[in-house]
């Protein structure tokens, strides 16, 4: 499981270090695609072959599958760690989720999200204002 929030700064070939406890449960290959909310989602690749799954039994009549399908898929890369603990963010991924320097990591329990700090920082700041009524309304969990 991932969990926590990590500020890192992104080189100037678009590497990023991730944390090591992320490193660690991605494992040696992941996936790297665009997320939703403008931020990246990463997967380690048993994640990934299970959601390439599901979107797969998705009906290619539906427009919104395809929509969907072609969003994911075709951002998707796969990726690897340098010795120094870095991934490389393609630019194309860099471009979407606006990220240039400052960067935010979470881990989100199946996958890891690559925000830019700014759109991050702004999300939360506006997200957290509603987490009560979000969480009332997904579940009927006590905190």
């Amino acid at each position: 499981m991932f969990i926590g929030e990590f500020n890192h700064q992104m080189d100037t070939k678009g590497r990023v270090i991730l944390p090591s406890k992320f490193r660690e449960r991605l494992g040696e290959s992941f996936v790297v695609t665009r997320g939703m909310d403008t931020c990246l989602f990463v997967y380690p690749q048993e994640e990934w072959n299970k959601l390439e799954e599901k979107l797969r039994a998705l009906p290619f009549t539906k427009k919104d599958a395809r929509a969907f399908t072609r969003f994911f898929f075709s951002g998707a890369t796969e990726s690897e760690f340098d010795k120094q603990g870095r991934v490389t963010i393609p630019q194309p991924l860099r471009s979407y989720a606006g990220l240039d320097k400052d960067c935010t990591i979470i881990g989100v329990s199946g996958r890891v999200e690559i925000w830019s700090k700014s759109t991050w920082d702004e999300y939360f700041n506006t997200s957290q204002e509603s987490f009560s009524d979000i969480a009332e309304g997904l579940m009927d969990i006590d905190f």
